[in-house]
């Protein structure tokens, strides 16, 4: 089949209407995946209180899982990212939606806590499914449409969570209509995983990696991320330390919560120990070698680009999880409002993120450069934070609330211009690329998450906006704009041909 895209004209709103286009088709339907994981990825926090009066379990048991539910979401971002620059998007993303919805049924339907912590542990793998829907996407967008297509893919996709808050607990009233109080929440759940898993096995056949003919590449080595000199070795070690290094924090939480042990919790200090010496053997081992043949100037691309949509992802999505999960408790307490008005203003933050990441995505397609919509966004980020800080009780409420859908659209627009550049940093490795990025908001959530338990909301407010403004510095001393950041085709090296044509190894 011919994809119907018009040539030689940047992709805008009114093309995503236009459903006889193959891309757009493909678009819809990897954004109907994301939707699904995070969906199934947060089905259990609408039922929270319906799970503690109906199952019997207290409050602080609903709090580990809650910090269960996002235990291996950061290190499987990584590794689900090697695996779909490996097997290829496709296959990735329906076995993740395949997969995961065994442990999500095992958790509705689980006959003890035991049962349910480990499966929601095992479920939180399905968080990765982020990391995916970008890589498939940049196979089927040119350059200089990538930031608007993906702004749309995780806009839309993320809205799972919200749609999730808004529809399980009907669908839980509707089957304890059907099977009893007992037993409604549980159906609600699995209904969800159902739905996934079917949708898994519709994604297998129902489209291709990038357009037909089109060639999908993968890296030499899917083992770790390949990197282009010593300098960039060293660079990425210390860059890959966190994203198993914050399981420690969250052992370290557990363990203050009262559910673990000293031993236990020096058990778990020693697995991280050993998942991070695990990934710098994997890091030496494919770069290495590699190394020491010498890399193509061609081929060559510099870890720091990787760095900063790192940093950079910590205090867009970072900072929007941390934010969504404190703001309507906030606002009840600074403004007195009901909890219905104040979840209202809460979830407007999360609201925002199809049309402002689209949008972040639309305008870093249109500007001279990438970099320049990045570092704008971040200053806007670090700006709005510090402002978000100042709100106060004496405060008009309808000021705070622009503030906070102005912080907003910076917040979620960043997250656009963040991941309109990362296809472009190194075409063979976007999926681990993406890893990286999207491994760091995960940090970066849980790091600001447990500040916020030492500090006051405006101290945490300020504290984020610190965290943006240095990043913003980062980007602006640091990062290069790609070559080729606007252009009809993706450059191929030529590891890349040799790759193509069978001759590397």
């Amino acid at each position: 089949m011919v994809n119907k895209k018009a040539s030689g004209k940047k992709m805008a709103w009114g093309d995503l209407f236009d459903l006889r286009r193959e891309d757009i088709r493909a678009l819809y339907k990897t954004t109907a995946a994301f939707f699904l994981t995070f969906y199934v990825w947060f089905n259990m926090a609408p039922l929270v209180t319906t799970i503690v009066s109906v199952g019997g379990l207290t409050m602080a048991q609903l709090k580990l899982l809650a910090v269960c539910n996002v235990a291996l979401t950061v290190p499987a971002r990584i590794f689900i990212g090697m695996a779909s620059d490996h097997f290829g998007p496709r296959r990735t993303f329906s076995a993740l939606m395949v997969i995961m919805a065994v442990p999500a049924l095992v958790f509705a339907f689980s006959t003890g806590y035991t049962e349910m912590l480990v499966s929601r542990l095992i479920m939180s793998m399905v968080g990765a499914g982020f990391v995916i829907g970008i890589h498939m996407t940049s196979l089927w967008f040119k350059p200089r449409d990538i930031g608007f297509a993906e702004g749309v893919e995780a806009g839309l996709g993320n809205w799972g969570s919200s749609i999730a808050a808004m529809t399980i607990p009907a669908a839980t009233v509707v089957s304890s209509s059907l099977v009893g109080a007992e037993y409604g929440w549980r159906y609600g759940m699995a209904l969800s995983a159902a739905v996934m898993m079917l949708y898994g096995v519709y994604y297998w056949f129902g489209i291709t990696d990038g357009p037909v003919g089109s060639t999908f590449r993968k890296p030499r080595r899917a083992a770790a991320i390949e990197v282009s000199t010593w300098g960039d070795l060293g660079n990425a070690i210390v860059w890959t330390v966190p994203i198993m290094g914050v399981l420690a924090l969250l052992a370290w939480r557990v363990h203050g919560m009262g559910f673990m042990n000293e031993t236990a919790l020096m058990v778990c200090y020693g697995l991280v120990a050993l998942g991070v010496l695990y990934q710098m053997v994997q890091l030496l081992r494919v770069n290495v070698p590699i190394l020491k043949r010498g890399v193509p100037e061609d081929d060559k691309y510099r870890f720091t680009e990787v760095a900063v949509l790192c940093a950079a992802y910590v205090v867009t999505f970072g900072a929007e999880l941390g934010v969504v999960s404190m703001l309507p408790a906030f606002y009840q307490k600074t403004f007195a409002l009901d909890p219905v008005k104040a979840g209202l203003v809460g979830g407007s933050f999360a609201f925002l993120n199809f049309f402002s990441r689209a949008l972040g995505g639309y305008i870093s397609d249109r500007v001279p450069s990438r970099k320049g919509a990045l570092v704008v966004y971040l200053a806007g980020t670090a700006a709005t934070f510090g402002l978000m800080g100042l709100i106060t009780p004496a405060w008009p409420l309808p000021l705070a609330i622009l503030v906070t859908l102005l912080c907003a659209l910076f917040v979620t627009g960043g997250c656009g211009t963040t991941f309109a550049l990362v296809p472009l940093v190194k075409r063979r490795v976007t999926g681990q690329v993406a890893g990286y990025a999207g491994a760091y908001g995960n940090v970066g959530a849980t790091i600001f998450l447990t500040a916020y338990t030492f500090v006051s909301s405006q101290q945490f407010f300020f504290l984020i906006g610190a965290v943006a403004l240095a990043s913003f510095l980062f980007a602006v001393l640091a990062f290069r704009e790609p070559a080729g950041a606007f252009a009809e085709e993706y450059h191929l090296s030529s590891v890349d041909r040799a790759l193509e044509a069978g001759h590397a190894h």
